[in-house]
């Protein structure tokens, strides 16, 4: 296990405008200045939060796709993003893992945003993904899946832990700004894990505010790095592999987490 560089994006989006935000990112991927392993882009980085699968859902070799491709091979690093995808009878909000060679992994959104009626348009995954990365496990979530502790909980199972690092892609409105914080300090607590999370600024095509507030927290919960309120920022925070191991073995809370069983089909 090595220390990890990740990069978070923040940034506005072009609401429904699919060209746009590609050119934006490209930009910004462009702009990074330093060596670093995983970068972080904001849920439905290439449309906004829409709801609206008929003017911005893409297939699986759509122009989304092949741009975190060739972004990811031109960068080295790995990108992890969401966008729409329709295929076969359902449409997801879909995460992204799009690896340096081309290889790719993908987590739906399991909790569907409720008020904004999400959840009765696309369908709710039902499997966790767990990517490894310079000898790091992984858990991406998207958004609303902050919420729910039992989904993101760690495990430990003979001296192994279930991931290392929590990430969580957003659209997390301004008005909930307390809760987004608190909620990423407490994942990290809670589960002894570092926790990155990255959110969009600006006011979307619902005429919804997002302040940002990226975080990066360690795994004692404490705040590495947070993205000034409504500014784009783009970040590269080293994760340190020997703090994490240390503070796991002087501080054995996973020895004693609760086993438990989630039934993934409800």
């Amino acid at each position: 296990m090595q220390d990890l560089r990740v990069t978070l994006i923040q940034t506005n989006l072009f609401w429904e405008e699919t060209q746009k935000n590609l050119a934006h990112f490209d930009r910004l991927l462009g702009s990074i200045s330093e060596p670093t392993d995983l970068i972080l882009l904001p849920e439905t980085f290439n449309t906004g939060f829409s709801i609206n699968p008929a003017a911005c859902a893409e297939s699986m070799d759509g122009p989304s796709m092949l741009f975190l491709r060739s972004k990811a091979s031109e960068r080295n690093a790995v990108i992890m993003a969401t966008l729409l995808i329709c295929e076969g009878n359902g449409c997801y909000n879909r995460l992204v893992c799009m690896h340096p060679d081309g290889n790719f992994e993908t987590y739906d959104k399991r909790h569907l945003f409720r008020l904004s009626e999400e959840y009765k348009i696309f369908r709710g995954g039902q499997k966790k993904l767990i990517v490894e990365l310079k000898g790091w496990k992984i858990l991406p979530l998207v958004c609303y899946d902050l919420r729910f502790p039992v989904w993101s909980k760690n495990t430990w199972n003979d001296g192994k832990y279930g991931y290392d690092l929590m990430v969580c892609l957003a659209n997390w409105p301004s008005s909930r700004a307390h809760v987004w914080k608190t909620l990423l300090q407490a994942r990290a607590i809670e589960n002894q894990a570092y926790v990155a999370g990255v959110n969009r600024i600006g006011i979307d095509g619902n005429g919804t505010r997002h302040a940002g507030d990226s975080m990066a927290v360690d795994s004692k919960g404490r705040v590495l790095f947070l993205a000034e309120e409504g500014r784009d920022a783009i970040e590269t925070v080293t994760f340190s592999a020997g703090n994490l191991i240390l503070f796991r073995d002087s501080f054995t809370v996973g020895m004693d987490w609760d086993h438990f069983t989630i039934d993934e089909n409800r």
